[in-house]
């Protein structure tokens, strides 16, 4: 048996992992049927994000691209990211005080979406706040700051400099320096 092929299959894997559990942005998923229905008579906001976190000390960079289905609202809601080949890789669903992520691992259970998202990229991303962010404007839940080239809220800038070719970037600078760039899908 060759070492380097034994050692390298649980890196490449746990690698896969990581990439996955990153775009859950922030989230985020469960297929059971204990999942909360997303609302009803709401729009689903989809196309393709990536997520990168920089390093920092005693953390190398990560980085991933899935394609996202995001469904709901910030208090009741779903977001699924799957593979371009439409795999589901993670599902998150959430309802007042319950989150679930269902990834290839199981299901884990978290109290809201600030937790779900800390604990699977060590770092907070604001999936409440991703349902206006995509559609071009400030989420009403927090305060905001108009900028040259879209606004600042939650000490994240979000650029909307290319947002009529679908584009959006939300960099947050803090360090570790996060950066999420998004192509929104349009009827």
């Amino acid at each position: 048996m060759r070492p380097e092929r034994a050692t390298s299959w649980p890196r490449i894997r746990g690698a896969w992992r990581r990439q996955a559990a990153l775009l859950l942005l922030a989230g985020l998923l469960t297929a059971c049927a204990s999942r909360p229905p997303a609302a009803v008579g709401t729009d689903v906001l989809s196309g393709r994000m990536s997520l990168r976190v920089a390093a920092s000390a005693g953390s190398a960079e990560r980085s991933s691209t899935l394609a996202y289905d995001l469904r709901g609202n910030p208090q009741t809601g779903q977001i699924e990211f799957s593979t371009p080949l439409g795999s589901i890789v993670a599902r998150a669903s959430w309802a007042p005080g319950q989150v679930a992520l269902t990834t290839e691992q199981g299901e884990r259970r978290f109290a809201d979406l600030d937790s779900m998202s800390r604990e699977v990229l060590g770092e907070v991303i604001p999936v409440a706040a991703l349902f206006d962010w995509l559609r071009g404007r400030p989420w009403p839940g927090a305060s905001s700051r108009s900028t040259a080239n879209g606004f600042e809220q939650l000490g994240w800038q979000v650029d909307l400099s290319r947002f009529a070719e679908s584009q959006l970037v939300a960099r947050r600078e803090t360090p570790p320096v996060v950066t999420v760039r998004a192509l929104i899908n349009r009827p």
